[in-house]
């Protein structure tokens, strides 16, 4: 399970036939660079695009979600049909979880699978991507964009913001009652087995290493492109000295909202919080 940046190959299988009119979401595999196939989906939202071409400076939001979410699951579907109100929306599974292929290695490795999904989104002609995560998705979002914030090679796969929700700021955080559950359902045997029949989450028997670089480390290496972090203050998994160290890791091009009553990830994120992410990650220029 290493750090190493993902490569080039993230092709759809799809080839849309449609001209001048609203087009349907399209579903396909898409392939990362340690090969390992993704179950993805491209919704073009409310836009009526001239020969599959979005117009020039639109947004397309690419979703990563939390940890044993996948493409179809409800609330996966919602945090996507709120996007769609602001531009094209990308959600896939990450690997291990759904019909993706591979296991999961909680947020080392999924950095490839969020890049080769940027790398579709670019492919489809958006000149803006926006990467929203969630939980386990909202440390790879940070993760990825310190990864390929730069040119050459990963150009393709670089973002052009980053909205990370309810992401822990430290790795092996067992410090509340159900990151100590979820601890159990990572390391031990029977516990991975709770997770392939009752999640639908296949994980990956093998500790990290070396150990990937932390959300907390990532941050800095973001700038300057703008970051949002949210965080609701009834976080039942982290608590709010995770957003703090992330925000305060962040400096100046980091954004901080502290959601009152809210819970943890995509289950508490109403559509209102939503609503407002996607009028932020609009707001920034491309």
């Amino acid at each position: 399970m290493s750090n190493g940046p993902a490569g080039h190959v993230a092709r759809s299988t799809v080839r849309p036939n449609s001209e001048t009119a609203r087009l349907t979401p399209l579903r396909t595999f898409l392939h990362t660079d340690d090969g390992v196939t993704i179950d993805s989906v491209y919704d073009p939202g409310a836009v009526v695009y001239d020969s599959f071409r979005p117009p020039a400076g639109d947004v397309v939001f690419v979703v990563a979600h939390g940890f044993t979410g996948d493409v179809d699951k409800p609330h996966v579907r919602r945090v996507a049909e709120a996007f769609v109100r602001h531009g094209a929306v990308v959600t896939f599974s990450f690997r291990g979880h759904g019909a993706s292929g591979g296991r999961s290695t909680v947020g080392d490795r999924e950095v490839l699978d969020l890049a080769a999904a940027v790398r579709w989104a670019r492919g489809l002609g958006h000149a803006r991507v926006v990467t929203v995560g969630f939980s386990m998705g909202g440390s790879v979002v940070l993760r990825h964009a310190a990864i390929y914030g730069g040119g050459g090679d990963a150009a393709g796969a670089r973002t052009d913001a980053v909205v990370s929700v309810s992401a822990p700021a430290r790795w092996y955080y067992r410090g509340t009652p159900r990151m100590r559950r979820l601890h159990w359902l990572v390391t031990r045997p029977e516990g991975r087995l709770v997770g392939r029949y009752g999640f639908r989450t296949r994980i990956h028997h093998r500790e990290w290493s070396p150990v990937p670089m932390s959300p907390v480390e990532a941050v800095p290496r973001i700038a300057p492109t703008p970051l949002l972090i949210v965080h609701g203050d009834r976080d039942g998994y982290f608590p709010l000295d995770h957003p703090r160290m992330l925000a305060q890791a962040a400096g100046d091009h980091g954004e901080l909202w502290l959601e009152p009553g809210m819970g943890h990830a995509e289950h508490a994120a109403g559509d209102a919080l939503l609503d407002r992410i996607g009028h932020w990650a609009v707001s920034q220029g491309g």
